[in-house]
């Protein structure tokens, strides 16, 4: 059975609230936003095995609502990336990233799992609602194996890329507490937009660095691109993390949807934002 997160009286208010205090343009789609119970549908059946994981990431953008024929590989000598676009008004693009892989040990439920979960109902509430910035949904490969899947795609950018390329929020281990911005892999001004928005919706939230850990939001702050690494990960992460101790029992529903609604929040924000707001 997964863990409850008891939450105060006050945010859950703020949460069940949070619709009606966001943007005109996202409230388009209400039916859309996501629950705790739809995030921990996607925990029914988490691939236990790497070679399994790129087909059932798929098969949950698929379930989000993503024609199959949207869904595309981006190929490189020794990395595939997952990538689904959803087309704005402007090239001016937010990129939305979680890494696929595990360790060999687990079932890397939490580190990146939630990740892949959180992304793709993100994309289920947004697909439909028009926006002025594009939003490169992307699932990195190999991100265990020295973030191999998100240099690849930040070598591979052109100078207007990295221009047009106005934020990336990473998500990486959701589920065991309340989000946090991991600050020695996010970029200054990204991750003080992030606290600042979380206190304003009322989220429980807080900053860490993670020792010598690194992220794929790394690959994008190396370009100068804002980026930021949202995790939620409590006290106990160090004996859970690449351990045979990464299952299903260990995620915690509403931490992930804690993580989905504050990137959700973000998106919005962002989206309503100049490209050149949150550069350093």
């Amino acid at each position: 059975m997964l863990h409850r997160l008891r939450l105060p009286a006050s945010t859950l208010l703020t949460l069940m609230l949070f619709q009606s205090s966001m943007p005109v343009v996202a409230q388009q789609a209400p039916s859309t936003l996501s629950t705790p119970d739809d995030i921990q549908k996607d925990f029914a059946s988490v691939p236990c095995d790497d070679k399994d994981r790129l087909v059932a990431v798929r098969a949950l953008y698929e379930g989000a609502g993503v024609a199959a024929s949207d869904i595309a590989l981006d190929q490189h000598d020794n990395v595939e990336n997952l990538v689904v676009v959803k087309q704005g008004a402007s090239p001016e693009r937010i990129v939305i990233g979680a890494h696929y892989d595990k360790t060999a040990e687990g079932c890397g439920a939490i580190d990146n799992w939630t990740g892949q979960v959180a992304l793709t109902h993100l994309y289920r509430t947004l697909k439909d609602i028009p926006l002025e910035k594009t939003l490169v949904f992307i699932a990195f490969g190999r991100e265990e194996k020295g973030l191999v899947g998100s240099k690849a795609m930040t070598r591979a950018m052109s100078e207007d890329q990295v221009t047009q390329t106005c934020a990336m929020i990473n998500i990486d281990s959701l589920g065991l507490g309340p989000p946090q911005v991991a600050d020695n892999m996010s970029s200054r001004k990204l991750a003080a937009f992030t606290g600042e928005l979380a206190k304003e919706l009322e989220i429980p939230f807080a900053h860490a660095s993670i020792g010598r850990a690194n992220s794929d939001s790394s690959s994008f702050v190396a370009k100068k691109i804002p980026a930021v690494t949202i995790h939620g990960l409590n006290k106990d992460w160090s004996r859970i993390l690449h351990s045979k101790h990464d299952q299903v029992a260990k995620v915690n529903p509403v931490s992930v949807y804690l993580g989905y609604r504050l990137a959700l929040a973000m998106i919005v924000r962002l989206d309503a934002s100049a490209c050149e707001a949150y550069r350093q």
